[in-house]
């Protein structure tokens, strides 16, 4: 799958069944399902779930709890990035 094909994806009324954790929870996050796609990431315990458990407490507004994720994820605050650029980098990033 390109991204192209993930955004596509959002069209319709489930994630592919093929997707990873990860990218499930993005798809959710997209559909504006913020409370699934939290439920997924925060069950997971790795440096790209931790990224995208500080991006969706960044979109949530939650700048302390967003800068604790990040640097458990090994990265800087985006300041300045747009959630939606920093949302196709994601998905980007792990297709």
């Amino acid at each position: 799958m390109n991204f192209e094909m993930f955004e596509a994806s959002l069209t319709e009324a489930h994630p592919p069944a093929e997707l990873s954790p990860c990218l499930t929870a993005l798809w959710h996050e997209k559909q504006g399902h913020w409370d699934q796609a939290h439920e997924i990431v925060q069950e997971i315990n790795t440096a790209t779930a931790a990224w995208i458990h500080a991006y969706l407490h960044r979109k949530e507004g939650d700048e302390g709890n967003a800068r604790y994720w990040y640097r458990n994820a090994n990265r800087t605050f985006p300041a300045g990035q747009s959630l939606d650029d920093e949302w196709e980098s994601l998905v980007k990033a792990l297709l």
